[in-house]
Formats: structure tokens, C-alpha cells, sequence
């Protein structure tokens, strides 16, 4: 198993709209092999941004990494240039684990 993850710090009073916004994509990871499940999680917020992981649960490293080189990928990801660039504070964190246990 293979657990991809990027950290977002998002603007302070933005969250339900980078929450709209993920739940309003076509993800074109539906049928995707090795694919299993995603989730949006958010975490704690301070005076300037609030933390969100989206989560994606893999058969494999490998089964992710084909998907990031797959037209499902790329149509996934073709509307990222329209989000509002202020509503992140900094670029996303890609965070890879191993299932070990």
C-alpha cells in the first residue's frame, strides 16, 4: 500500500471555497488501476492559514506514479491554473509513505 499526500496552508477564511473547489472536480481517478480511496482532511488553523491533506490510498508507489504520467492525471489537473492564487499560502507539500504494517 502507498499513501500519497500534499499539504496545502490555505488563506484563513477561504476554507469552504478550497473545500468547493475539490468537491466540485472530476478527479478521473475512478477506475484508475491501483487506485483504492481519497480523502480531503482538514487540520488546524492559526491567525494566518488553515492546513488541508488531500489523501490518496494506492495498491503501490508504482500504481501512483503511473498515474501521475496518465492523460486521467493530466485531465484531472487541467483546471489548476484557474484557482485564485491567494487562496494558498505557498505551494502544495507532497508527502509519499510506504505501508510498513
Amino acid at each position: 500500500m502507498f499513501i500519497a499526500m500534499n499539504r496545502f496552508r490555505i488563506a484563513r477564511g477561504r476554507e469552504q471555497e478550497f473545500i468547493d473547489i475539490w468537491k466540485n472536480r472530476d478527479s478521473h481517478l475512478e477506475g484508475v488501476p491501483g487506485f483504492r480511496e481519497f480523502h480531503l482532511l482538514q487540520g488546524p488553523s492559526d491567525e494566518e492559514a488553515t492546513l488541508f491533506a488531500s489523501h490518496s490510498i494506492w495498491e503501490s508507489e508504482q500504481a501512483f506514479a503511473d498515474w501521475t504520467r496518465s492523460e486521467a492525471f493530466r485531465k484531472a489537473h487541467a483546471k489548476a491554473g484557474e484557482t485564485p492564487k491567494d487562496l494558498y499560502l505557498g505551494p502544495p507539500r507532497f508527502e509519499g509513505f510506504e505501508g510498513v504494517l
